[in-house]
């Protein structure tokens, strides 16, 4: 949809249809959002803005039936375009591009007559003209003024450097009358009477404006206005006109459609033209070379213009280009000449200021880079503008590498219309199917195809032909095909641009065989390489890599912490359908990344763990395509510690299927158990022990053991866990599990010495994943012993680390802990925030484990914040997913009790007497009589019987004597509550005798009291 704010508010849609748009506070609605585009506009303001001191009864009602409207003219001129009105707080944002003051601005940075010319063309009366006494409108409409001004005065400047002295004089008369003290517009007019030869027109003008000033501001003309007067009384002979054969006009051909996505990068060229000479444009074939260079030029001023040589149709090798050069140039050759078509050039531009485009110069790469450096030394006036997918290679040569369009990173609609790749695809595509346009259905898939296509503006516009009769969803499935795909029968594009077949074949014939045997080897690394792998599995050299970066075939990427080369994905699967000896060319690949994966997997164990984690993320995709073409079992294997710090769960278990030989069977037994089991998977116990007999001291020993934690079945695990450890690192992991289990059991003193000796050993291996495990049991130990500020540091400080190594599952188990205590504290509206920050991250990383902890505190904090509905929703499903354990889960006695809190407090007291009951028997199940306090606590809510309630308060505060474990903040309120009604029907004397009672009784004794 298209929007007009130079002059009076008008809207269209991509097809060109009028847009009605009814009301007058609907149509200075639409206008202030316009004004403000792409940025929120209160509701506050607009309501001020729409009504100001007459506001209606109710404006905020009033504002949003406004939207309505506008939302539905829009959407149903248009469908879909209703969402361009985002309701934002604290009020609206119009989210568009297509404006024209946008195209205006654009055109207003050229200095060309055409393009300048063509900016004008957009104003259809002044801006916002409906709303031009609205306080909203006037500073932007009288800034656009302005600019239209400054524009009408470069217009007219650049005609009269073309020579056209009479029409500009003519043309200024009606503009000056409206602007008569305007210094420059009236200085460009002098000079045009007196070039047309219209003198005393010009000394008149001048005196007009010397008496008009004095007049109303009291002041004399400036001294550029004074200089050119005098000028003029002398008669300069530079203020004449020149004749008009000295006028070259530009060879540029005339634009046909808007150049998308490359304002940034025509402002830089069009600012380093004047200072360089030779700025020759590299980049891929279909990247826009051309385009850019033919745009940049237009806008070039030079004294003798702009010529454009068009190379392609040259043969390769050593073709005639000075010839082509004299051809475009118009010179003829003398019957009896003997001089060289190279002197001929030279001696035609040796006068002459003016640009050469030399396009399409790679396959004439030498004649034409020793044309270029005799004009550079011979001819002063003349700078040359050249593009190529290689450099010319002189001396003050400066390279300017045109990148792909930025492409979209996911299928967020802001974030494709911001691409300037899917603007592209999209402008194009909608010249081609009348209706189509950008929204959140096309989205996805627009994003997937600019992604696909690496941004290439010549593949998205051969893309778009085929919207019309695929749409772009059946574009996208169909770009595995991509080069019977991408073709266009338009008659008027070159046939090596036709296809992208010939774009990139165009390259591909410029090498030599052996180049080519490399460019194509470089195909399988699916994400680019190191230049240590492209050696190795190319067996090639630096300089053959260096040709093919030179050639635009391979792109030098150097924004992560080491270089890689990259293929761009068209130029990939053009180069694997040219691959010869393939499997062997695989095996290579497979076995380095086998050999790097094994190298890696201790590192990761030590103080180099986030390089190496670093380095096989960079790698990942390679790594998945060595594990597909032979890199097997012992490349899973390898590989197993990296996906479990990364949380990889599913592909890690699926890697690890694949069959082996006797010796990586069971190095991989004890990871597939322990990943299944992390996944939530069923294994029996005498699976779990034959998984780690061939190796029960090692790592991957413990980490099937640590699995089984989660599960809940602690007799196991702690019969598991490595008692003999193999090294210190797995000492210190068999550590952080036993003080897991410990502060399960509630064993505090076993706690603290397990989790501060793991940390003191993680931190002299130097493992900062290790230091952040124990660190978390260092902070659960705080949190048992109600030192909740400490808690939260350590937590806080873990979260960091987490954050720092994208250890994405730990960091969701932080951010969980965080809110179990922000929950603890009261801090409800943290706690949920916080939770819903885990759970999200959790769900986007699947996680079963983090995903629990998250609903956990989400649960947790909706009931104590008397959100009951809510809360019997989370913490019924966790319930259930915890009932369903082979051994009742670690968890399951907490959410249990909060479960009938939040019941008892629903009223039903019945069934949440019977919910505590349950969560204390699996406590007595798993022996973690920590665990029972809080169900004894519970029982004594909901039975009927004061007397007994009050006996279980005094066991159950016993009990928290005994274990050292004070009731938090928010627990205290449960226990505050029910001690505040049973103290009141009972009286003080009484309650306390049988609270001293209850005191007595072990948690088993004061169960049995019901």
């Amino acid at each position: 949809m298209q929007f007009g704010v130079l002059g009076p508010l008008a809207v269209t849609t991509d097809a060109g249809e009028q847009v009605v748009v009814p009301g007058t506070k609907v149509r200075a609605l639409l206008a202030d959002l316009l004004a403000n585009r792409n940025q929120v506009v209160s509701a506050d303001r607009l309501i001020d803005d729409l009504w100001g001191d007459d506001a209606p009864a109710n404006p905020a009602g009033a504002l949003q039936v406004r939207v309505s409207q506008l939302r539905k003219a829009l959407n149903d001129a248009e469908p879909g375009a209703r969402e361009l009105v985002e309701s934002r707080p604290p009020g609206y944002l119009l989210r568009v591009d297509a404006v024209d003051v946008g195209r205006f601005d654009e055109l207003a940075r050229c200095a060309d007559v055409e393009r300048l010319t063509e900016a004008l063309a957009l104003w259809r009366g002044e801006a916002y003209a409906d709303v031009a006494d609205a306080e909203f409108a006037r500073a932007e409409a009288a800034r656009l003024a302005e600019q239209r001004l400054v524009v009408q005065e470069r217009l007219a400047q650049a005609r009269l450097a073309r020579g056209e002295h009479d029409l500009v004089a003519a043309d200024l008369a009606e503009l000056v009358a409206k602007h008569p003290l305007r210094e420059g517009l009236r200085a460009v007019q002098l000079r045009a009477l007196y070039a047309a030869g219209r003198q005393s027109e010009a000394l008149d003008s001048y005196a007009d404006l010397r008496a008009r000033l004095a007049e109303d501001l009291g002041l004399d003309p400036g001294p550029e206005l004074v200089a050119l007067h005098r000028r003029i009384l002398e008669q300069d002979a530079g203020l004449s006109a020149p004749p008009k054969a000295a006028f070259i006009r530009n060879s540029l051909p005339a634009p046909l459609d808007e150049l998308i996505g490359r304002a940034d990068a025509l402002a830089e060229l069009r600012a380093l033209l004047p200072r360089q000479r030779l700025v020759t444009l590299v980049g891929p074939g279909g990247v826009g070379k051309t385009r850019l260079a033919t745009e940049t030029a237009r806008a070039a001023s030079y004294p003798d213009g702009v010529q454009l040589i068009e190379l392609a149709p040259l043969p390769a090798g050593d073709a005639p280009v000075a010839e082509q050069v004299l051809g475009a140039l118009g010179a003829h050759e003398a019957a009896g000449t003997t001089v060289s078509p190279a002197d001929r050039v030279v001696t035609a531009l040796r006068h002459r200021q003016l640009l050469l485009v030399l396009d399409n110069c790679e396959h004439v790469i030498e004649p034409v880079a020793e044309l270029v450096a005799r004009l550079l030394r011979d001819v002063p006036g003349v700078s040359v503008l050249a593009t190529s997918r290689e450099p010319l290679g002189l001396t003050g040569e400066l390279l300017w590498e045109v990148p792909p369009l930025p492409v979209p990173d996911d299928g967020d609609l802001d974030a494709v219309r911001r691409s300037a790749a899917a603007r592209l695809f999209v402008a194009r595509a909608a010249a081609q199917q009348r209706g189509f346009h950008l929204d959140r259905q096309t989205a996805t898939a627009v994003a997937q195809l600019c992604r696909r296509l690496d941004g290439l503006p010549l593949a998205l516009e051969l893309a778009a032909t085929r919207v019309r009769a695929l749409g772009v969803r059946g574009v996208v499935d169909r770009l595995d095909d991509r080069f019977r795909l991408l073709t266009t029968a338009q008659r008027d594009v070159p046939p090596r641009q036709r296809t992208l077949t010939a774009v990139i074949g165009w390259s591909w014939d410029l090498l030599d065989e052996p180049d080519r045997v490399v460019l194509a080897q470089l195909a399988v690394f699916p994400d680019g390489c190191t230049p240590e792998a492209a050696e190795q599995v190319c067996r090639t050299d630096l300089d053959a890599l260096a040709r093919l970066v030179d050639r635009s075939l391979v792109v030098l990427d150097d924004s992560g912490p080491a270089p890689r080369y990259r293929l761009l994905e068209s130029v990939a699967a053009f180069c694997l359908e040219r691959l010869t000896h393939a499997d062997e060319v695989r095996a290579r690949h497979a076995a380095y990344y086998t050999e790097l994966a094994e190298r890696a997997d201790p590192a990761l164990r030590g103080a180099d763990q986030q390089r190496w984690l670093a380095l096989l993320d960079a790698e990942l995709a390679n790594l998945r395509s060595a594990l597909a073409h032979g890199g097997g079992l012992r490349l899973a294997v390898a590989l197993s510690w990296y996906w479990f710090l990364r949380g990889r769960l599913t592909e890690a278990r699926r890697a690890l299927a694949v069959p082996g030989d006797p010796e990586q069977e069971a190095r991989a037994a004890p990871w597939r158990v322990g990943f299944a089991l992390s996944q939530g998977a069923a294994v029996a116990p005498d699976d779990v022990r034959a998984a780690v007999v061939a190796d029960p001291a090692g790592h991957a020993a413990w980490f099937a053991a640590n699995a089984v934690i989660e599960h809940g079945d602690l007799a196991l695990a702690s019969e598991l866990l490595p008692t003999g450890a193999a090294d210190p690192w797995t000492e210190a992991a068999v550590l952080t599990s036993l003080a897991h289990l410990a502060h399960a059991n509630g064993d505090q003193a076993t706690l603290e010495r397990t989790a501060t000796r793991s940390a003191a050993l993680f931190a002299d291996l130097g493992d900062r994943w290790g230091r952040l495990r124990a660190t978390e049991w260092v902070g659960g130990l705080a949190d048992m012993r109600g030192e909740h500020e400490r808690a939260a540091a350590l937590h806080r400080e873990g979260l960091r680390w987490a954050e720092e190594l994208a250890l994405w599952p730990q960091v969701c188990a932080e951010l969980s802990w965080l809110a179990w205590l922000a929950v603890q504290t009261r801090d409800y509206a943290q706690g949920r925030e916080l939770a819903e920050r885990a759970y999200d991250l959790a769900v986007e990383q699947g996680s079963p484990g983090a995903l629990i902890f998250a609903e956990m505190s989400l649960g947790l904090a909706a009931r104590r914040d008397g959100k009951l509905d809510l809360a019997v929703t989370h913490l019924s499903r966790l319930a259930d997913l915890g009932r369903s354990e082979s051994q009742p889960a670690l968890y399951l006695p907490m959410i249990l009790v909060e479960l009938g809190y939040a019941v008892e407090l629903g009223g039903d007291p019945d069934a949440a007497l019977a919910l505590h009951v349950e969560a204390f028997e699996a406590a007595e199940a798993m022996a973690t009589m920590r665990d029972a306090v809080g169900p004894l606590e519970g029982m004594a809510s909901a039975v009927r019987s004061p007397e007994v309630a009050v006996r279980l308060l005094g066991a159950a505060a016993a009990a928290r004597l005994a274990t050292k474990s004070p009731a938090a903040p928010a627990e205290r309120d449960d226990t505050d509550r029910v001690t505040a009604r049973l103290r009141a029907e009972l009286g003080p004397e009484r309650f306390d005798a049988l609270l001293a009672e209850g005191a007595q009784l072990s948690p088993s004794e004061a169960r049995a009291q019901l």
